[in-house]
């Protein structure tokens, strides 16, 4: 059986580093477009940027914990690497593509793995209107902001803002508000995947909203489309029975 070709990434953190320099003396390394798998050591913030950096190449990517939370890694140890890599299980998963356009005109692009959120940036609630496949559903939400989650980042900032947890593989984006004051209990909506959700900023010079897009951030937003990107596909392997989906479940009842 040839031998896995791997390359690895890691996160500036000293601990991060300290495990980059013992997986390559273990087993040495190849460039990332020429490797079987990449393994990428950090937390779910550097893991988001691995995904975003490599999802033009053909491996998929291996994260172990090295960071804080660590819910997209497995979890680190040196010793049998190549074995854990080949009884990886791998889960794919499309991003969220955002389109936002500011006040000045310009237009923004970016892909998020996790969510796409709009956040208030003054002092005053944001007003939004929101629209679902070119049909208003909500005239005038009043918020610190809302955002459209991907199963995989629904325990994230998603499920902070009490949204729900959405298993993979269902095939739904959730739609959250944060901190809704009207409609006052108004928590959020279940839409499918293939949905196309538009949000318009009432009042950007008097209420400003930024646009954030997995840690890409975009200011003075008066617009904002969002919609799945089935063109783009992450490849991520997981250790046998700690896969996303299981995560996702045993997060439910933490």
């Amino acid at each position: 059986m040839p031998r896995l070709k791997i390359a690895f990434v890691a996160s500036p953190v000293p601990l991060a580093q300290s495990a980059l320099n013992t997986l390559v003396a273990a087993y040495g390394e190849v460039a990332q477009d020429k490797a079987d798998v990449i393994v990428a050591l950090g937390g779910d913030g550097f893991m988001l940027q691995t995904l975003h950096a490599t999802q033009n190449l053909k491996a998929p990517v291996y994260g172990m914990n090295r960071g804080t939370v660590g819910f997209l890694m497995n979890e680190f140890q040196a010793e049998d690497l190549p074995k854990r890599l080949a009884g990886a299980m791998e889960e794919v998963i499309n991003p969220l593509a955002m389109t936002a356009l500011t006040v000045d005109g310009q237009m923004h692009d970016a892909l998020a793995i996790n969510e796409v959120s709009l956040l208030r940036a003054g002092p005053q609630a944001a007003k939004l209107r929101i629209t679902v496949d070119g049909k208003e559903r909500m005239q005038e939400l009043v918020c610190d902001g809302a955002l459209v989650a991907t199963p995989a980042g629904s325990t994230a900032y998603n499920y902070s803002a009490h949204g729900p947890i959405l298993p993979i593989g269902s095939d739904v984006l959730a739609l959250t508000a944060m901190s809704a004051f009207r409609p006052r209990r108004w928590r959020g909506a279940l839409l499918p995947k293939r949905a196309v959700v538009r949000f318009d900023v009432i009042d950007p010079g008097k209420r400003p909203v930024m646009a954030d897009a997995d840690g890409k951030s975009v200011r003075d937003v008066v617009s904002v489309e969002i919609r799945s990107e089935p063109e783009v596909a992450h490849r991520i392997l997981f250790d046998p029975g700690h896969g996303l989906e299981e995560r996702l479940i045993r997060e439910q009842f933490a």
